[in-house]
């Protein structure tokens, strides 16, 4: 059965539930939400004033999936973040690992801004040691870890072994298949991609950063009136994890955000206005900046996305890709 839980009864994953439904029974092959905030986390250094400070209830980690696939004995990580100490520990708490090291059989990575990658040097000689962790990498991603230090080292010392990704062909992972899709978004050091998931039973759709929708449409070459790129990605999986970066235009005081380079809250829901109800609850929004409303658990902008059909990530939050 596929469920999604808005609260995850393990005193470590901390959670903003939308339910007081128990957890359902773990599945074969189960995701896992580790993070969904934007790459600083919340709250975000620079802003004392931040309720999250007082309240660790409040606390966001940077945006993360884990896969916990039982049939291999197997967990991927996707995205390997600044909070990936505290992410590791979470995973480990829902699902001990049974190998040495982190326990890892891949980490997929969708990009190199900070939030996204970082997190491999808790895997370098100062500080895990870890030794062989495939790392899955786009090639531009890839070159910049084997070219620039101290990533560098981490390939040289084995810490981590480079797997190649190219977009649109699918890599095969124990009980799963991930394909990887080329999107716009700030391309200063390396390719963006978001991540098709496959697994034995149902699919999930994770594309944490984009510029816009209607940018992709153009890269896609969409013609006027088909369905765009990512109402076709979403016809196509059973779950969709967003990127949400920003609510609306004038979150951050005395800016004028209309050019930021991800696609509004308000202007996804209103884009996906017309979609079939079963579409919408597919979305779950994720990868919150520390100025989104909706991080917050009583926030009315939090109640105006589900009264639109659609859905928030929460951190524990559990989906059942294989029974």
């Amino acid at each position: 059965m596929t469920t999604l839980s808005g609260a995850l009864a393990l005193a470590l994953l901390a959670s903003t539930a939308q339910s007081d439904a128990s957890p359902p029974p773990r599945c074969a092959v189960e995701l896992l939400v580790l993070g969904v905030a934007q790459d600083g986390g919340a709250p975000q250094m620079g802003n004392p004033d931040d309720p999250a400070w007082a309240d660790p209830s409040l606390r966001r980690l940077a945006t993360s999936l884990a896969i916990v696939d039982r049939p291999y004995d197997a967990r991927y990580l996707f995205e390997a973040t600044p909070d990936m100490r505290e992410q590791l520990q979470r995973l480990d708490a829902f699902a001990p690992s049974t190998g040495e090291g982190p326990g890892l059989d891949g980490i997929f990575l969708t990009h190199g801004h900070i939030g996204h990658y970082t997190g491999l040097m808790y895997l370098g000689f100062e500080s895990m040691g870890a030794q062989g962790v495939p790392v899955y990498a786009m090639p531009s991603m890839a070159a910049f870890l084997f070219s620039n230090g101290p990533w560098d080292q981490l390939v040289r010392l084995g810490n981590i072994v480079l797997e190649d990704l190219q977009a649109g062909e699918p890599a095969v992972a124990g009980s799963l298949t991930v394909t990887p899709f080329e999107v716009p978004h700030r391309q200063e050091y390396t390719e963006v991609v978001g991540f098709r998931i496959e697994g034995p039973d149902r699919s999930a759709l994770f594309l944490p950063d984009i510029d816009s929708w209607e940018e992709w449409d153009v890269w896609g070459d969409v013609e006027d009136g088909a369905p765009g790129m990512i109402e076709q990605a979403l016809a196509s999986v059973d779950v969709a994890y967003l990127d949400a970066t920003f609510f609306a235009n004038g979150e951050i005081p005395g800016r004028d955000m209309s050019g930021f380079p991800h696609p509004f809250i308000t202007h996804s829901m209103a884009r996906f206005a017309d979609l079939p109800d079963e579409e919408k609850a597919k979305i779950r929004f994720i990868h919150f900046n520390h100025t989104n409303p909706v991080r917050f658990p009583d926030a009315p902008e939090r109640q105006q996305v589900f009264d639109a059909g659609f859905g928030l990530a929460d951190e524990g939050e559990r989906y059942c890709l294989g029974d």
